[in-house]
């Protein structure tokens, strides 16, 4: 019983890390998205900030299955995922709409370095709360926990997409690239946002994959 209180700690604190990593990452990348003239930077750090709501309704989730494995959604999460959601599907129009004006204008970013940098660094600090989510989700044998580890996920594939579209215009300045990347990570806002209204209307630990 001991371990299991322990294993639910660790759980609620990669929950907090995750809130206050996304909280650091949205402030750096729309800042240095704005700066740089980069769509896809911008957009990829916007869609952090939205992640901190999501965390915020994990973190609830993981005290409540701490208190009762069983229980089902609660208010407050639905509430959170449905907010999560309607904020998702508004960043996928802002990142469509702009994508589309950047592309008709032939606009392109002064660079996109730091999106290089910062994907990198995104990819690998997401994969390890990837692996370290499952393992505890798996010792605590909880479908919950073990669906937010794939649901991490997601934000893993959104960062490739970043690095592929700000490595290839950093090294071959091709046009649009940028644009076309952050069509990509507009697809993907568009699942989570999918996503965020399922789970709200039921009780199943949806993948996001």
């Amino acid at each position: 019983m001991e371990k299991q209180q322990q294993l639910y700690k660790t759980a609620f604190g990669l929950a907090l890390f995750t809130i206050f990593y996304n909280v650091a990452e949205g402030i750096i990348s729309t800042y240095l998205g704005f700066e740089d003239e980069s769509l896809a930077l911008f957009g990829f750090g916007t869609d952090s900030f939205i992640e901190v709501i999501s965390g915020l309704g994990i973190a609830h989730m993981i005290l409540r299955i701490q208190k009762n494995p069983e229980s089902n959604r609660d208010n407050f999460e639905r509430t959170a995922l449905r907010i999560t959601g309607v904020a998702f599907y508004i960043l996928v129009v802002g990142l469509v709409v702009s994508s589309l004006y950047n592309i008709w204008t032939g606009h392109r970013p002064l660079t996109t370095f730091w999106g290089v940098v910062i994907s990198l660094i995104s990819i690998l600090i997401m994969w390890v709360l990837v692996l370290w989510k499952r393992k505890v989700g798996n010792q605590l044998n909880s479908a919950p926990i073990l669906a937010d580890a794939n649901c991490t996920l997601v934000c893993i594939y959104m960062s490739i997409i970043l690095l592929v579209s700000s490595g290839v215009y950093e090294l071959f300045n091709i046009p649009y690239i940028d644009s076309l990347g952050t069509l990509g990570l507009a697809y993907f806002a568009f699942k989570e946002g999918k996503e965020c209204f399922e789970k709200a209307n039921s009780d199943k630990h949806c993948c996001c994959t």
